[in-house]
């Protein structure tokens, strides 16, 4: 009779889980399909697959560096503009599932026609889901630009010799500035790196975040260049 008793009560016992507390599995490619639902909707403006598969207490960075809560998320959702079409396409994708948590690591790939002309930007997003009550959401989304150097413009050897030089920006800490069958370099510490034209006197180094700026003073002569950083400058002043 106690047997009987005991076995009834984990009858029950597991009756009860399967309703409330029970994990019900989910595989990458569930993943990835509810994932490539949420970029197909953002075409049309589509809200729901975004009301649906982001949990109410959500975060959501972008890689503008906003941060969402889900009410803001789901709002910024909006058709695109007239003349304006995309696609994005998941790529790259690593998935890791453990009980109710998944975490879902991939490339977005998006291609955009603004009035006939095409662009493209290349993302990295991680996204960790959890299972409450028997639904997958997710819970935080962090995602980041991959950096592309910028279009190189017309190469002007004219302003070749205002550059080249030897620049300081404490004692012991130089770089110099030469150039070499048409091209322009930077060097430092036993480092060299060919700088190529964005447009003006600002340069850029292939792979390199940031630009390179040759300043002029008022009687119309280099006298630094500034590294620019995030909008931020380490100047480096001539000194021969």
């Amino acid at each position: 009779m106690k047997l009987f008793v005991f076995i009834s009560s984990c009858l029950i016992l597991a009756s009860s889980l399967s309703v409330t507390g029970a994990l019900s599995p989910i595989t990458e490619q569930d993943l990835v399909r509810r994932t490539q639902e949420l970029y197909d909707s953002i075409v049309s403006g589509n809200q729901e697959p975004w009301k649906k598969y982001f949990a109410d207490d959500c975060t959501f960075s972008d890689e503008k560096g906003r941060t969402f809560d889900k009410t803001r998320l789901v709002a910024d959702i909006a058709p695109l503009p007239k003349g304006y079409s995309g696609t994005i396409k998941i790529e790259n994708v690593i998935s890791r599932i453990v009980g109710d948590t998944a975490v879902l690591s991939y490339d977005a790939n998006e291609t955009e026609t603004i009035f006939g002309q095409e662009l493209h930007a290349r993302y990295h997003i991680t996204d960790t889901w959890v299972q409450r009550n028997g639904q997958w959401q997710i819970l935080a989304s962090q995602a980041h630009r991959y950096y592309e150097d910028p279009a190189a413009g017309q190469i002007d050897e004219r302003r070749f010799r205002d550059y080249v030089g030897r620049y300081e920006l404490a004692p012991g800490q130089i770089r110099t500035i030469t150039a070499f069958d048409g091209n322009l370099f930077n060097e430092r510490n036993g480092k060299k790196e060919e700088l190529f034209r964005e447009s003006g006197d600002l340069f850029f180094r292939k792979g390199v975040e940031g630009r390179m700026l040759f300043r002029y003073d008022a009687s119309g002569r280099v006298d630094a260049v500034i590294d620019r950083r995030n909008n931020e400058d380490v100047v480096w002043k001539k000194v021969k």
